[in-house]
């Protein structure tokens, strides 16, 4: 169930309890995933704080994610790590009066920075995009490295977007499939595509050097431009996963763009310049942004609360064109 700003800012305001911080100002920044707060303290630190969606993680999960983050951290990357509670751990537990209802709530640091969406679409300069994205495919690169020679611990729990996770009979993003508002036709073609992609993964394997944690969510709007760096936010869809797909997904915002092959090239280009990934590999980058819009029409559907709902129609049609060249490529 969705509450207003008001029920969900009185949850924040006992979670802060939790924390050794004395606040002066809490604001609502942010209600998508999760309802997220920008924090100030009066010792001139911000943080966010985020109000997790139930049923989304458990607590074991959430507790995995600063895991990774604090691992990358140590690698030289930087990367948001929640703060500690007062008992210890990383997350509260909250209940929302009046209700048996409780949300896991997190404090990482807050990081300053324009979004790269917000900087394409503000300040349009081809040089400045590109250096950007090729700066991301970078960091992507270092991302991956890390994650493929990092050990978990063995209370490390995560989702997977795998051939399950991603096409499977309980996708991790729901059952895009059955999204009512389909026809019988578009229907027929998303899980003929869907099969088609799960058979495909499952024969292609989780080859150590492509499969590992990965971000999962590197789209623009969680990409920080920072002076002359980029910085990545928001680590709640972290999971394991091929790295292809990390690609796909830091795509897919302009995949229907004239800028998206030089945006392609210039990440790819960074990438490059610090892992090797082959021309192999790369040529399923297709399917895995296909996938990224399947998965997308699956999170889109369930969540009907937050703005880009009133795109579904036009995520639909553009599910069931690119699920039909897929086919027709097959």
């Amino acid at each position: 169930m969705e509450y207003p700003d008001d029920v969900i800012r009185a949850v924040a305001d006992r979670a802060l309890l939790k924390w050794d911080l004395s606040t002066t100002k809490v604001e609502l920044v942010s209600r998508s995933e999760n309802v997220v707060f920008r924090v100030d303290a009066d010792d001139g630190g911000a943080y966010a704080l985020r109000v997790h969606r139930p049923g989304y993680h458990t607590l074991a999960e959430l507790e995995s994610e600063p895991l990774w983050t604090a691992a990358l951290n140590e690698a030289g990357i930087g990367a948001p790590v929640a703060e500690r509670t007062r008992a210890g751990g990383h997350y509260a537990v909250v209940e929302i009066s009046g209700t048996e209802e409780t949300r896991h709530v997190g404090l990482i640091p807050w990081f300053d920075g324009v979004a790269l969406n917000e900087r394409i679409e503000n300040a349009p300069n081809e040089a400045d995009r590109d250096s950007h994205f090729e700066q991301l495919g970078r960091l992507m690169a270092a991302m991956h490295d890390q994650a493929i020679t990092w050990q978990p611990p063995p209370h490390f729990q995560r989702h997977s977007f795998d051939a399950d996770g991603l096409m499977g009979e309980a996708p991790f993003w729901g059952r895009f499939w059955d999204v009512p508002e389909l026809t019988q036709e578009q229907r027929e073609t998303l899980i003929e595509a869907r099969l088609s992609i799960r058979t495909r993964l499952s024969e292609y394997g989780k080859d150590g050097g492509t499969y590992s944690m990965i971000h999962a969510d590197l789209r623009s709007a969680n990409v920080l431009v920072m002076g002359d760096r980029v910085h990545v936010i928001d680590f709640d869809d972290a999971g394991f996963g091929w790295h292809q797909y990390d690609i796909a997904v830091a795509l897919s915002d302009h995949a229907i763009d004239d800028s998206y092959e030089p945006i392609r090239d210039a990440l790819i280009a960074g990438y490059r310049s610090q892992r090797a990934i082959s021309d192999e590999d790369l040529a399923l980058l297709p399917m895995f942004l296909l996938a990224r819009t399947l998965a997308a029409l699956g999170w889109l559907h369930d969540r009907p609360e937050v703005d880009l709902y009133a795109f579904l129609p036009a995520l639909i049609d553009l599910s069931c064109t690119h699920a039909r060249e897929f086919l027709d490529g097959a």
